[in-house]
């Protein structure tokens, strides 16, 4: 299993490098809060016929209580071999890994031992502790499987670190990508600064997670002439729905060529897709119903049957489903739903035909 990044394979890194659709893989429970290894395997499924270069799971979508109850590895494995199994076309896996440096080694050795090719590596648990002592964590981690930096905004249990921190972090060898997710554009611009004063922008490929700005972040190539890069995919719990629209959409972004103008429908979309994303993440509420919004529209397709967590308290905010119906309206196109009805009995059976990745 791939330990270093020169170690994955080829077609792998390469579209890694060229940007992709990697939804963060939800979870799917029964009425009883266990697993639903039916609804598990069809969500998966479903992200793989939809066009996604792979999935992101034990993330923060996942839920990180999955490792409190003891699904951490079950569901690792449980995507592993629904992505060997359903497509002749590999895709990447990356896999949340979280907690101080224990924990995570172990994680990070579960998910290299499980095939992942990556590992998203969320720093939380360091909050109020110095950037030097998180930088040797980080380092550790990086040599068990290659690394992901996630720039986690406070709002969703994150924190917010330096200019300094990222240029460190982005020199460690084994660093491929980095998810940036502040939600806030000063230090989004900072960490692709970072990035590029590093010297590493040729290895370290940025990764969106600003769910509320997805398609400039996409479109719009940032910093100066001389050094311009661009953030080329997207690793987000807003992509965990309606999959296949954003498939397309990186799709028609990738298209362009450098330098092109961007027609206005296109960045009129950044508008149209932040407003979804208000209701699905539940904007109103500092994001608090953000994973069951998310399972809200996945049930109301089909693919779940309810919008359970494992924990009882986390529920769709007042007012959320009612949100959630006003963006179906509103913006009709953005939805997958015909897509969804026309695969939903072939994802939920053990039966099922291998669709090829889209072109």
């Amino acid at each position: 299993m791939p330990r270093l990044w020169t170690d994955l394979p080829t077609p792998l890194l390469d579209r890694l490098r060229a940007g992709t659709v990697l939804p963060a893989h939800p979870l799917a429970l029964d009425e009883h809060r266990r697993l639903d290894p039916i609804r598990q395997r069809a969500l998966t499924r479903y992200y793989l016929d939809a066009g996604a270069g792979g999935v992101a799971v034990g993330v923060h979508t996942t839920q990180f209580a999955i490792r409190e109850t003891g699904l951490y590895g079950p569901v690792l494995r449980l995507a592993a071999e629904t992505c060997a199994a359903w497509s002749d076309t590999p895709r990447l896996l990356v896999a949340g890994v979280t907690g101080r440096t224990e924990q995570a080694v172990r994680e990070a050795e579960t998910a290299r031992d499980l095939g992942y090719h990556a590992a998203l590596l969320n720093v939380a648990a360091f909050r109020g502790v110095g950037e030097a002592e998180i930088l040797d964590h980080c380092r550790r981690v990086a040599k068990e499987i290659p690394v992901i930096g996630f720039a986690l905004l406070p709002a969703v249990g994150g924190m917010h670190l330096s200019y300094g921190f990222w240029r460190a972090f982005a020199a460690i060898d084994n660093v491929v990508a980095i998810k940036m997710a502040p939600f806030d554009r000063y230090r989004t611009v900072e960490i692709v600064r970072a990035v590029v004063d590093a010297g590493v922008a040729d290895r370290v490929t940025l990764y969106t997670g600003n769910d509320d700005h997805v398609v400039l972040d996409l479109v719009v190539p940032d910093g100066a002439s001389e050094t311009r890069v661009r953030i080329r995919g997207g690793l987000l719990g807003h992509w965990s729905v309606w999959t296949r629209k954003a498939v397309e959409l990186l799709d028609r972004i990738h298209a362009l060529p450098d330098g092109a103008d961007v027609p206005a429908d296109l960045l009129a979309l950044d508008s149209i897709v932040t407003d979804c994303n208000a209701a699905i993440y539940d904007a109103a509420h500092d994001l608090a119903g953000c994973i069951p919004g998310c399972l809200a529209v996945l049930q109301r397709q089909g693919l779940l049957r309810g919008t359970w967590c494992l924990s009882p308290a986390e529920t769709p905010s007042p007012g959320q489903a009612e949100e959630i119906a006003r963006v179906y309206a509103q913006y009709p196109e953005m939805n997958d739903d015909a897509f969804v009805q026309a695969n939903l009995a072939r994802w939920l059976s053990e039966q099922g035909k291998t669709i090829p990745l889209a072109a």
